[in-house]
């Protein structure tokens, strides 16, 4: 009966560098899909997607690096492989940071050696590095949503009672 009262838009962060054109894109598609039709180019009278957008131009703390990495879909990533990028500066073979900390203290001193932009989904668990396909595939995972194409987590395996 009380449901709706539950229901409240998802928060999405965005770690975004704006030097980066992988970040500058993602931003862009973001921002766009929050505050103009989703789908624009397949339905021009769709509303928005209705989320809440954290915009963060410094790299994740130690904490937010581990919850992200536990939202990736393949856990036997290294945070090193996941999170590092091509950049010189990362590092190469044994000179590469291996710690959550080493990275995050790397990326304070040198933001191109991270991956831009990192996109996390708190409420849905999942985390985009570096991959602005990632993005389209998490604004299309909302839209489902919206439009009732693919249940909310309130909706999913929740028993019925006599109350319910």
């Amino acid at each position: 009966m009380f449901n709706s009262f539950k229901r409240r838009a998802p928060s999405i962060s965005i770690f975004h560098h704006p030097s980066s054109p992988p970040s500058l894109k993602a931003l862009k598609l973001l921002q766009s899909a929050n505050t103009s039709p989703y789908p624009a180019n397949k339905s021009p009278s769709a509303p928005p997607l209705e989320y809440n957008l954290e915009v963060v131009e410094s790299p994740p703390t130690t904490d937010q690096i581990r919850t992200i990495l536990s939202y990736m879909p393949s856990k036997a990533t290294s945070p090193s492989m996941a999170l590092l990028s091509a950049h010189p500066s990362a590092g190469a073979g044994e000179t590469r940071p291996q710690s959550v900390e080493a990275i995050v203290e790397l990326a304070r001193k040198t933001p191109a050696a991270l991956k831009w932009p990192i996109v996390v989904d708190w409420e849905d668990g999942k985390a985009v590095i570096g991959d602005v396909e990632g993005v389209k595939s998490m604004l299309e995972t909302l839209r489902r949503k919206r439009d009732g194409e693919e249940k909310t987590g309130d909706e999913v395996d929740q028993p019925k009672g006599w109350f319910t």
